[in-house]
């Protein structure tokens, strides 16, 4: 009877969890990439596992939108839909368990060794009558996951849903501009982290194969705070989308422009010839920046501090060649501060 007892109030926690998430769901509006990833971070808090992730079903592939926890590195990966467990989910049309990877002929083996997961629940995203994708969480552990966890997922899968049917009032409600509003930031029109992520790894696919060179620039809005704590947050917002609209106008327009999130941005430097003609690219990009600019009659300072990295020289791995540009900038940052 105490054991029923225990059980329920852990049911009931869960339920006032995923109720009390729907007001932070509400408040992204139609913010779908956030609301994926916000999704996928609180369904691996909630049911107790390693990782989480939302995947979308474009093609053949299904594609890693939003990830957190142990899968959160791999963000953007792409798997054959017909030959893993989210397209099998997809197929289907309802939840699935995986009890154990090693030993389950629907799953793609190797993935699931790379991302370091063993068991998992897979539950289907619906909009309107069609199943665009999955919400799955994961574990390094075999047989973790139950029924009571297939409903939290199934609940969560739903606020997606709900966000997917919102954004779709302001537009068509097609696939196309599904997939638009959930790799797009809504503020600056720029890719946003998710789309960001998939690109870096489809072209280090492509350099591995034909040794093309890129190059990777990681930028940081220097200010944003105090102009959000002087003028204000409509101020904030205005100079974040002038700051995007400086370097997507500054960037070529082969390069990847992306608001990795906040103040921070990158950009991906398609087939860049030398670490020279990567760099050439930062002083452009900081003059542009800096051209004044007034909001509501009132002169706002814009400034970054940008970091770069090239490849193969820099790092052959995507990691570390984000970690390198990261690096650059933060010095960047550091060296000002100290002047």
């Amino acid at each position: 009877m105490l054991d029923q007892i225990g059980k329920s109030s852990v049911r009931s926690h869960r339920l006032l969890e995923v109720i009390s998430f729907q007001t932070e769901v509400v408040q992204l509006g139609i913010d779908l990439g956030a609301v994926m990833a916000l999704v996928a971070e609180r369904s691996q808090l909630i049911t107790g596992a390693h990782g989480a992730v939302v995947e979308l079903a474009e093609g053949e592939d299904m594609v890693y939108r939003a990830a957190a926890g142990i899968a959160a590195p791999q963000l953007g990966l792409r798997l054959k839909r017909n030959t893993s467990l989210s397209g099998y989910c997809i197929g289907v049309g309802h939840s699935v368990f995986c009890e154990d990877s090693e030993n389950d002929p629907r799953v793609d083996r190797e993935a699931c060794r790379r991302v370091g997961l063993r068991s998992m629940i897979v539950v289907p995203l619906k909009h309107h009558d069609d199943v665009v994708g999955v919400l799955k969480v994961m574990s390094p552990d075999t047989n973790v996951f139950n029924d009571e966890d297939v409903q939290v997922l199934e609940l969560m899968s739903g606020l997606i849903a709900a966000s997917m049917s919102n954004a779709s009032k302001y537009e068509s409600g097609e696939s196309g501009e599904l997939f638009y509003r959930a790799t797009h930031d809504p503020l600056t029109d720029l890719s946003n982290r998710a789309l960001f992520f998939d690109h870096l790894r489809q072209r280090f696919a492509q350099s591995h194969r034909s040794s093309e060179q890129f190059g990777l620039l990681i930028l940081d809005m220097d200010g944003l705070k105090y102009i959000n704590d002087t003028y204000g947050h409509r101020a904030g917002d205005a100079a974040i989308k002038e700051f995007a609209t400086r370097i997507r106008h500054a960037s070529r327009d082969a390069d990847t422009v992306a608001r990795l999130g906040g103040d921070e941005f990158g950009i991906i430097q398609h087939r860049i010839k030398s670490r020279e003609e990567a760099g050439a690219a930062i002083p452009r990009l900081m003059q542009r920046v800096r051209l004044p600019f007034e909001f509501e009659c009132r002169p706002l300072p814009l400034a970054a501090s940008i970091g770069s990295a090239y490849f193969p020289e820099d790092g052959i791995d995507m990691n570390l060649l984000v970690e390198k540009a990261d690096q650059a900038m933060y010095a960047m940052k550091r060296s000002r501060k100290g002047a």
